[in-house]
């Protein structure tokens, strides 16, 4: 095969910038680990307690709300739901019918943080307020 030689002016003036990109892609690295990653997170407002009350035996007048360890599975008062769609709009539905009745959140031990925040988070944005929040004592 017949090949022309290269010119001595294309090899002697073009740098090597090999070391040099190197160099560009370890300063880019750095740069990404070390950036400050913006969380985005949802601000609950949760009133410090005066006193802590029991609560006995299940009161008909207030709307229980269960959060279940399962993920697919939601409780409001003595139904199950398999699914979040139809949960929330029996609950909207039960709220509606009656805006003053108590919201009671009953969640497992089990149960996943994130699935409390969800449902703080959707009453929250349709403005439903829980009066209690079912904890276990420290002597239980």
């Amino acid at each position: 095969m017949i090949c022309s030689k290269k010119s001595l002016d294309e090899e002697g003036l073009s740098p090597d910038l090999t070391s040099l990109m190197d160099i560009i892609f370890i300063v880019m690295v750095f740069l990404l680990l070390s950036a400050n990653i913006q969380v985005q997170t949802l601000t609950v407002s949760i009133p410090k307690a005066q006193s802590s009350s029991e609560l006995g035996s299940a009161d008909d007048s207030a709307l229980a709300v269960t959060v279940t360890a399962d993920d697919e599975r939601w409780g409001l008062q003595d139904k199950v739901f398999s699914d979040w769609d139809t949960f929330t709009a029996a609950f909207t539905v039960a709220v509606k019918h009656t805006p003053n009745r108590p919201v009671i959140i009953a969640s497992d031990k089990q149960a996943n943080v994130e699935k409390l925040l969800k449902l703080f988070e959707f009453m929250q944005q349709h403005q439903i307020h829980a009066t209690h929040i079912m904890m276990k004592g420290p002597n239980q």
